[in-house]
């Protein structure tokens, strides 16, 4: 099955690329899926019905995007790749991943919660989100030194607003997974991640994105290793997440195409 031919599949939709997959491949293989953790929802549910149809296995690693591109650097075996267009971009010029494979796959925005019943601060303006920080006993953030996109452009805004010292007190930092955990645990009654990292966490209210003016989006996209032997299924897999289905739940997951 060509490149070609299997980008064609993928605009008729999941369904039926999938039924194609199981036709293709006698025999059951596993594919192994690294991820940064804002994309991990999305993957989780295409390798759900994907499995089910095909046969096939999805084993799914998720890490901050920063950790994600050590593991990769240092050797670890994957077959498809969700990073950063930069992050990509790097690890192809490395040879790690096949650059003509690289597909762009969706962005996410930064949002703040709180937990459920809680009163929602307002967040209209920089100025009311700055409010809501500082209102807060505990704000539970991802570590920048763990290298996670959000995590990383807050440490830079806070300074930007000369709060940087302020939020340090104040701040639970969390070295990777769902921040939002912090507000069900107690330890924080703010959180601010991507909002696609926020949706899956039981017990909190998305309050809402960052304001557009101090708003910071992340882009992803997805990309197959350079030396896989299974390089025609991780080419196939990675079109499901543009096809009608997979598109659909990107925007469920809290993403935006």
């Amino acid at each position: 099955m060509t490149t070609c031919f299997t980008r064609a599949l993928a605009a008729t939709g999941f369904a039926v690329l999938s039924q194609v997959l199981f036709f293709s491949s006698a025999a059951a293989e596993t594919l192994k899926v690294l991820t940064t953790g804002a994309f991990k929802q999305v993957v989780v549910a295409v390798a759900a019905d994907y499995e089910k149809r095909t046969g096939h296995t999805i084993d799914i690693q998720n890490d901050t995007a920063g950790a994600v591109t050590k593991r990769v650097t240092e050797g670890e075996s994957f077959d498809v790749l969700v990073l950063t267009p930069a992050g990509l971009k790097t690890l192809a010029s490395s040879g790690h991943v096949d650059a003509s494979s690289t597909l762009p796959l969706a962005k996410v925005a930064i949002g703040v919660a709180v937990k459920q019943g809680a009163p929602l601060p307002a967040l209209k303006t920089v100025e009311d989100f700055q409010a809501a920080v500082r209102n807060a006993r505990k704000v539970a953030l991802i570590n920048p030194a763990s290298g996670g996109s959000s995590g990383i452009y807050l440490e830079g805004l806070f300074q930007r607003m000369g709060m940087a010292d302020e939020v340090k007190a104040k701040a639970v930092l969390v070295n990777g997974g769902l921040v939002a955990e912090k507000i069900v645990t107690g330890e924080a009654d703010l959180a601010i991640h991507q909002i696609s990292e926020i949706l899956p966490v039981a017990g909190v209210t998305l309050v809402g994105p960052l304001p557009e003016a101090i708003q910071n989006y992340t882009a992803y996209a997805g990309a197959v290793r350079a030396n896989t032997p299974k390089k025609e299924l991780a080419n196939a897999f990675l079109q499901l997440f543009v096809s009608a289905q997979g598109k659909s739940i990107i925007r469920e997951k809290g993403m935006m195409e």
